[in-house]
């Protein structure tokens, strides 16, 4: 099975809340103001946001008054033109700039961290770059283990400390060490912590510092990973961790267990962050660059 597929199967969920409710509410119904309220009601209540659904809502509102969203075949193309206008051109993750490109990976208990790191570990390593993995998350019982383990399964290079140790330092280590063996890419774990935790959240400040001591302008990225099946919850920890690590892109993951993959497009209206990666299952290459437009026509599919 193809991505595409993969992708289509995975968005079942959220196909079934969303397109399917447009559907039915435009069959042997005309496009009036009422209809459109529905379908607006449908895109909040898909995770879509306020926002973009507001944006979405007044192009369709035009082209129904000018009888171009006329019935529901052409109510349906035109969202899928405006959903995908929304969420603008790919921003893949890209890897830039002299070594090493330093990532610091950040996000809430129980997102799939880890396993995203993991993931976009071997698939540097399968572009031939050379990786280093840093266990910022020295408090989790056995996360330094598990981080060890995808170390090994991707072949690349592992900095830790002892557990309980001071996170800011062994993002500080990590970097100098890639500096002085060539290592192309950095990737600094941290521990998943609550949004509403302002030690923990000041402690990522302090990695951060930390990373920049070492290598002037690093991280070059910030991903934040979240889980699509929170929902709002997602956005909203986007926007805390934004104001604390002035995040640079996300990785949604868990995308094919959930009705709410509207959350993207909340995400990227509301706070213009792009989503660099979206999962859709457990597999090694389930972890993809995020193509607005791929994503539309498998959502509609």
């Amino acid at each position: 099975m193809g991505f595409f597929d993969r992708l289509k199967e995975g968005l079942t969920k959220t196909r079934k809340s969303f397109i399917e409710k447009v559907e039915s509410v435009f069959t042997g119904r005309k496009i009036d103001e009422e209809t459109l309220q529905e379908l607006e009601e449908i895109l909040i209540m898909s995770d879509v946001g306020t926002k973009a659904s507001s944006e979405i809502m007044s192009v369709l509102r035009e082209k129904a008054k000018s009888g171009e969203a006329n019935d529901t075949v052409s109510v349906k193309e035109l969202l899928k033109h405006e959903m995908t206008a929304v969420l603008g051109e790919p921003q893949p993750l890209v890897v830039f700039g002299s070594k090493p490109f330093v990532i610091l990976a950040v996000g809430v208990n129980g997102v799939g961290k880890t396993t995203t790191i993991g993931k976009l570990a071997s698939r540097f390593r399968s572009q031939g770059l050379s990786v280093l993995l840093a266990a910022g998350d020295t408090f989790r019982a056995a996360a330094i283990e598990q981080l060890e383990i995808w170390s090994k399964r991707a072949d690349t290079q592992f900095v830790k400390h002892q557990k309980n140790s001071d996170p800011a330092a062994v993002a500080y280590d990590a970097v100098v060490a890639a500096q002085s063996r060539g290592i192309d890419v950095v990737i600094v774990d941290t521990a998943g912590r609550l949004h509403t935790k302002n030690n923990l959240m000041e402690e990522l400040k302090k990695v951060k510092r930390s990373i920049d001591k070492a290598l002037p302008g690093a991280p070059h990225e910030t991903l934040l990973v979240v889980d699509a099946t929170t929902g709002q919850n997602a956005l909203r920890q986007a926007e805390l961790f934004n104001e604390v690590s002035g995040v640079t892109g996300i990785a949604l993951t868990k995308l094919d267990g959930t009705a709410k993959g509207g959350i993207i497009f909340a995400i990227k209206k509301g706070l213009g962050i792009p989503v660099r990666l979206i999962g859709v299952g457990e597999g090694i290459d389930d972890l993809r660059d995020f193509d607005p437009k791929e994503f539309v026509e498998a959502l509609f599919s």
